[in-house]
């Protein structure tokens, strides 16, 4: 069977909300009668692995597929949408195929796990809720109120940063945010009210550092950001910090934020990130070896975590998983389908690459 468009890792919910998607453009004369569709589970590369199907012009991926060489550069110009805010597992590849990823789906599901990591954190909730085996009150810590007098920086405020900012401002931080195109955002009116600050500025005198940029692995481009959270950098902090990821774990390395809380310099992390996520889940699964010192301190800390053992909270990344974000998710894929669809199959709305380098 020949496909229209071939969608692969569709997991849960996504499947029905996609299905529904694509059977309402058909019902509406958007799409043919004819138009079909595959919902697989499987990578891209497991799919291939036992199915001989020519792949279509245009698929739909999320991040453990693998792109075959030959689809890469074959014509027509291929299109790839990737289902999840995150494209740095395509980046390489843009010159020579159309890409599109998510850029709305996620932005409060994203947003609402980071304050979520926020108020665990400050609060010292495993202390607080291990301390109830036994209604231990004289010995806890006093937790972390929020003010004005406490500072909190985003790094990174696209679309999930500043919803993440606005929320923050709204239950009682100072906010101010790092983001290497903020001339070019202080002429957007959606921003004319952030306070913007150098990094090395944000790192003196913040109380909170909530991390959620784009990851960029491109050692050349300006964007680059892999290890941004280095143990010199986090070092010049003035202030005990709070450290909340949700972005990628390749921005912040798990060995050096577990080191500076060992040391007392942080002093709570929310992660629901992590480098090399594919190994870290064989490291976690089938008792493969940890091999390197950000395994090692991933582990760790997700044992921590688990144990209540330190101000530590960790899950699977799950910002996209919420109840509105999965049918939203499904919603913003196939309008990426029916922009490409209506407009010679050869192009998105929007893709690849979304800022300049200059």
């Amino acid at each position: 069977m020949t496909f229209d468009v071939m969608h692969f890792e569709v997991l849960g919910k996504e499947r029905d909300y996609l299905i529904e998607e694509t059977n309402s453009l058909i019902s509406k004369g958007v799409l043919p009668n004819d138009f079909k569709s595959l919902f697989t589970p499987l990578t891209l590369q497991d799919y291939l692995k036992d199915n001989d199907e020519i792949l279509p012009n245009i698929i739909t991926i999320k991040t453990h597929s693998i792109i075959p060489e030959e689809y890469i550069s074959s014509e027509p110009r291929k299109s790839i949408i990737t289902r999840s805010a995150g494209y740095d597992h395509l980046e390489n590849i843009q010159e020579y195929v159309n890409i599109a990823s998510l850029r709305e789906y996620c932005v409060d599901a994203v947003a609402q796990t980071a304050i979520k990591f926020v108020f665990t954190t400050l609060g010292n909730l495993n202390e607080y809720t291990y301390n109830a085996q036994t209604f231990e009150r004289n010995k806890t810590d006093s937790f972390i109120e929020i003010n004005n007098n406490r500072v909190a920086t985003v790094f990174g405020v696209g679309k999930i940063g500043s919803r993440i900012y606005e929320i923050l401002e709204k239950i009682g931080f100072t906010v101010q945010a790092v983001d290497i195109r903020q001339e070019e955002l202080k002429n957007d009116n959606k921003y004319k009210n952030f306070k913007f600050v150098d990094k090395e500025m944000a790192i003196k005198n913040s109380d909170v550092i909530i991390n959620a940029m784009n990851f960029t692995k491109n050692k050349n481009s300006k964007f680059y950001n892999e290890n941004y959270f280095n143990e010199d950098y986090l070092r010049k902090a003035n202030n005990k910090i709070v450290f909340i990821n949700v972005t990628r774990g390749e921005i912040a390395p798990e060995s050096i934020l577990l080191k500076l809380y060992k040391e007392g310099l942080i002093i709570g992390l929310g992660l629901d990130v992590f480098s090399r996520e594919s190994v870290l889940t064989e490291c976690l699964t089938e008792d493969r070896k940890l091999d390197t010192e950000n395994l090692k301190a991933a582990y760790e800390i997700i044992d921590k975590a688990q144990n209540r053992a330190s101000n530590f909270y960790v899950q699977p990344h799950q910002g996209f998983n919420s109840d509105l974000a999965a049918s939203a998710k499904a919603h913003e894929a196939i309008e990426h389908l029916k922009y490409w669809y209506q407009n010679g199959q050869n192009t998105f709305k929007e893709q690849l690459p979304y800022y300049s380098e200059k």
